[in-house]
């Protein structure tokens, strides 16, 4: 089935006008090292430009003050590092932090390096979550790799054709109905919904499928994939609050975060090309992306 602007604005959440922040949910962003620092800056930013009421971003304690100057309307969580990137001692800081913060959704994984936190915590967490790029290579690595978060908390997994090669063990391909069976797959063993990016990126729960229609060669620049990330969890995070933290929630705001992303990246195109735009342009758009779904 293919995405449309119908199709995707019937999947956006609400904003009635007696709203608040806490009406919108609540986005903890896990990204970000000492040599990709920026990836936190982008799915944080891009998650408050999806819409969430309130945005945490947990990275290493050495990057908060560059952090704060960055994106001073999200919450800093300074966590214990080692050689720049999150430690293993940083699993009870966060399950700390989380009882305190309730978030609605943790997105995982951008811009995390070799982590020795990741499978730790996955193993702990029970909050719907996002997981993307180090934290889909960390479970990649680790033999029966399933167990350990199917069926355990609602989930969305965005893995670009690499990460899904490595997950599934079977090799790329650009044949779109063996990508719609990939993601199949990996939703069927994950137990939630699955994004497999690219040209035509597709979306799945494991039953239906979606192909996008928006998007193009603007968007292959390093970064754009965190920005896809926090569209997509600060999109659940509100759709999650009104109707809980579903499948189908999971898989509206999906298809919603990759049809906007990739408009985004259109729009940008128009007016930088597609050779010039960066992922910081593309949440740049989402004011007008948003507009153009919504219109009547």
């Amino acid at each position: 089935m293919r995405l449309t602007r119908r199709l995707v604005k019937s999947f956006l959440p609400p904003r009635p006008l007696e709203a608040h922040k806490g009406s919108f949910g609540r986005v903890l962003t896990v990204a970000g090292s000492e040599k990709m620092a920026g990836a936190g800056v982008l799915s944080a930013r891009a998650a408050l430009r999806a819409g969430a009421g309130l945005v945490a971003w947990a990275l290493p304690k050495s990057r908060q003050c560059s952090a704060v100057a960055a994106l001073p309307e999200a919450l800093t969580v300074p966590l214990p590092e080692k050689d720049g990137v999150l430690s293993s001692r940083c699993v009870p800081v966060l399950l700390r932090f989380i009882q305190e913060f309730h978030p609605s959704v943790i997105l995982i994984g951008p811009g995390l390096s070799d982590s020795s936190f990741i499978l730790p915590f996955l193993h702990k967490n029970q909050t719907p979550a996002v997981l993307d790029a180090d934290a889909l290579n960390a479970l990649a690595g680790e033999p029966g790799w399933p167990e350990i978060i199917s069926g355990r908390f609602p989930l969305i997994c965005t893995p670009h054709p690499g990460e899904m090669e490595r997950l599934l063990q079977k090799p790329k391909s650009q044949d779109p109905s063996v990508r719609a069976q990939y993601a199949r797959e990996l939703s069927a063993k994950t137990g939630g919904v699955s994004v497999l990016k690219g040209f035509h990126t597709v979306i799945s729960d494991g039953l239906l499928v979606y192909e996008n229609t928006t998007g193009g060669p603007a968007l292959a620049k390093a970064g754009s994939g965190d920005t896809l990330g926090g569209i997509i969890a600060g999109l659940w995070a509100q759709l999650g609050q009104s109707g809980g933290f579903t499948l189908q929630t999971a898989l509206r705001a999906a298809c919603a975060g990759v049809y906007l992303h990739g408009l985004c990246g259109d729009l940008a195109a128009e007016d930088l090309t597609d050779r010039c735009v960066l992922a910081s342009d593309v949440a740049d758009r989402l004011p007008l992306a948003f507009k153009r779904v919504l219109a009547k």
